[in-house]
């Protein structure tokens, strides 16, 4: 019995464990700093590179995706998967 409940114990951490390593999702918000002319490639967004695909979602709901816009990034295990514009306040700091 006492072996049992240690295996189900350990399996129950190993497996939390795991979760833990995945690529954890993220959104965060920052101004537009560049971008490439057309919208495939490195784009530069609240300090940080990002690489936009052609399966990256663009969306410009509150403006268009241009230098200085406030946007909101989705990035979903390691890829950007969409920009999507915001009001200015979301990007003060």
């Amino acid at each position: 019995m006492k072996k049992t409940l240690l295996a189900i114990c350990c399996a129950g951490v190993l497996s939390g464990l795991s979760l833990g390593a995945q690529a954890a999702d993220e959104e965060f918000y920052g101004v537009i700093e560049s971008r490439p002319q057309e919208n495939v490639g490195t784009w530069v967004i609240g300090g940080r590179k990002l690489n936009v695909t052609k399966d990256t979602e663009l969306e410009n709901d509150h403006g268009p995706l241009v230098k200085g816009a406030c946007v909101e990034v989705e990035i979903e295990d390691g890829l950007v998967q969409e920009i999507e514009t915001k009001k200015k306040e979301k990007c003060a700091k």
